[in-house]
Order: structure tokens, then C-alpha cells, then sequence
């Protein structure tokens, strides 16, 4: 019963939509009407630059984050990895929303994994900022970062359901991502810009 009720609160933790409170709070603005339509940090970012798009990002892996610690240190990395991914789901199809698209869980996976495998999550966030750093997409660097959790999970010998939890965050990440990818394969996809400085 604790576990699924860790399960719970993680899944209302992750329903928080901070990308479209944050925007709505302080532009009075749908976020969902702007840029590609995500509440996620990375299109808050991209439309109004990082007065919101730092908060949105620590936020959204906070709210990955919190679950994901507090259940791994009550009930160990089981609870702790069914804590993380239903904040996840939250982040995906928010309570808070009516269960509309929310965002593409990203940095509330690397928050959840922050939370239940410090290393891997470490490493995964590494992962991106290479990638992004080099690149200049968001989304092949979340991809590539998602991935990489699967390596370093097996790698520094975590046990079987935080490696689950890394093919899960994968994969949810991948599917997610299937416009980016169609989008990168024709060669179509935007390279992120620092947005003009809002007057």
C-alpha cells in the first residue's frame, strides 16, 4: 500500500505543468498555442528564453526528482522507479490539464533518475549537454540522453528495476520523439536559437 501510494503522489507531483503556469503567471500567454505547442522546459526556452525556460527546467525535474528520492529512501528502487515513471506520466497526460498532452517527459525523467540512481542520471544529463552542446537539437541530444541511461544503469551495477526504469524512460522518450526524428532524418529539424530579448 505504501508503494502505490508513492506511485500516486508521484503520478499528482508530475501532473504539475510548470512550463504552462509559469507562462501563463508571468506573460499571461497559453504556452500551447506558441512555438511546437509543448509545455514542456525546452519549448518554454525556445519562445521566451531563459527568465522562464530555467525555472520550467528545474521544476519539471524537480518534480521528478522529489517522488523518486523520497520513495527510494522509504521503500527502496522499486518504489523509488514506480515513483519516478508515474511522475512521468503525470508530466505526459497531466491531471491538472483534464489529462491533455502535456510535455515530453524529458527533464522529468532526468529528475526521476537523479532521484532513485544519482550516477545515471548524472551521466544521462551529461549525455544531453554534449549532444545539445555539439549539435544544436534538443531532441536528438534527449534521445541520445535517454539511451544512455540504459548504458550506465547496467554499467554501474544497479539493480533490475532501476535498468527497467531505463528501457521504460528510453523508449517513452523515443516514442515521444517521432516527429523529431522524421523531422532530423529529412534534415527539417530546427537547431535551437537563443529567441530575441522580450522587450
Amino acid at each position: 500500500m505504501v508503494t502505490i501510494g508513492l506511485a500516486v503522489a508521484g503520478y499528482v507531483v508530475g501532473s504539475m505543468p510548470w512550463g504552462y503556469w509559469l507562462v501563463r503567471i508571468f506573460r499571461h500567454e497559453d504556452i500551447r498555442t506558441k512555438g511546437s505547442g509543448n509545455i514542456g522546459a525546452t519549448n518554454v526556452w525556445r519562445v521566451y528564453g531563459r527568465r522562464l525556460g530555467l525555472p520550467a527546467v528545474l521544476l519539471d525535474s524537480a518534480k521528478g526528482f522529489a517522488p523518486a528520492f523520497v520513495a527510494t529512501g522509504l521503500a527502496g528502487h522499486g518504489a523509488g522507479v514506480l515513483a519516478g515513471a508515474a511522475a512521468m506520466l503525470g508530466h505526459w497526460r497531466p491531471l491538472f490539464l483534464g489529462f491533455r498532452r502535456g510535455g515530453k517527459m524529458v527533464a522529468t525523467a532526468g529528475g526521476a533518475f537523479l532521484g532513485v540512481a544519482p550516477i545515471v542520471g548524472a551521466l544521462g544529463a551529461g549525455v544531453w549537454l554534449l549532444v545539445f552542446g555539439s549539435t544544436r537539437y534538443a531532441s536528438l541530444a534527449s534521445i541520445s540522453a535517454g539511451f544512455s541511461l540504459i548504458l550506465w544503469a547496467w554499467l554501474f551495477g544497479y539493480p533490475w528495476p532501476v535498468i527497467a526504469f531505463a528501457c521504460f524512460a528510453a523508449a517513452g522518450i523515443l516514442v515521444l520523439h517521432r516527429a523529431n526524428i522524421g523531422r532530423l532524418l529529412r534534415g527539417e529539424e530546427n537547431r535551437f536559437r537563443r529567441p530575441a530579448a522580450s522587450p
